[in-house]
């Protein structure tokens, strides 16, 4: 009866992390801002091992992620956590920048060349540059937010998960056999109502183990698409991948606070003009 009450309640949570994996591997597969950050760090790495063995890579183990906040500049002020941020956050920011005058001068077309110089050619290099980062802080800032699923899927135990459908189905099975001694003892509607409830519990779990199948498989694919030749503990585990990207995500979230505390300072000690 306590396997029963229980029961709902364990299939509902189970369906919930087969949801949150397959919605997380979706995320990661459709995000382009996500992606640009990791060929920023490739790119970094390369420049960085220029004239060396690993200054050619084409690919990078997710693991060296939690890494970007221990190497540092020369004068030790700068991280590479720091500069492949910023680089990116410039970069969508001068994105923004290019959109947003192409559009004012598709709107006055009509007018003469001359007086259609945009914004960026006029402003000075400093202000360019403060502008390029104040539009592109936002979107980076924001792109962990779009990865609630990822998130979720880090905090699922996955040996927990894995086991949990068989061991349900080992109770049921434990239990049918209680339920045929009963009915040797004539258990009358006790023994009607819980093989019925057996015989639709071994239909879902049978359901259920089939679509954990999938889901896996998907999370499996998406770890090789980021990951090129899986790690041991990637395939011992899948769900480290986004325990890894999210990770990664809270220290891009730490750095573009930083970024842009730095940039209020640098606005703060300009002197006014007089």
């Amino acid at each position: 009866m306590l396997f029963r009450l229980n029961y709902d309640s364990e299939i509902l949570h189970i369906k919930e992390s087969l949801e949150t994996l397959e919605l997380g591997c979706k995320e990661l597969r459709n995000k382009g801002l996500f992606v640009k950050l990791l060929e920023a760090v490739l790119k970094a790495g390369n420049r960085m091992n220029a004239g060396t063995s690993r200054g050619n890579a084409q690919a990078f183990n997710l693991t060296s992620l939690r890494k970007l906040s221990d190497v540092k500049s020369t004068d030790g002020k700068t991280t590479l956590l720091h500069f492949v941020v910023e680089e990116v956050v410039r970069f969508e920011g001068k994105r923004c920048v290019l959109n947003r005058n192409r559009s004012l001068n598709r709107s006055s077309s009509s007018r003469s060349s001359n007086g259609s110089r945009n914004v960026e050619n006029t402003a000075s290099s400093e202000q360019r540059e403060k502008e390029y980062i104040t539009l592109g802080l936002p979107i980076v800032g924001g792109l962990s937010s779009e990865f609630s699923n990822v998130k979720k899927a880090s905090l699922i135990d996955y040996n927990s998960f894995i086991g949990s459908i068989s061991a349900l189905s080992t109770r049921t099975v434990e239990i049918r056999q209680i339920v045929s001694q009963c009915r040797n003892d004539r258990g009358g509607m006790f023994v009607k109502e819980m093989e019925n409830f057996l015989e639709n519990a071994e239909l879902e779990l049978k359901l259920l183990r089939d679509e954990q199948t999938r889901v896996l498989q998907i999370v499996k694919r998406t770890t090789e698409y980021y990951q090129g030749g899986a790690s041991k503990e990637m395939a011992e585990n899948p769900i480290q991948l986004f325990v890894l990207v999210k990770d990664f995500l809270g220290m891009v979230d730490q750095a573009c606070i930083e970024i842009a505390r730095n940039l209020q300072k640098r606005r703060m000690s300009k002197p006014n003009s007089t």
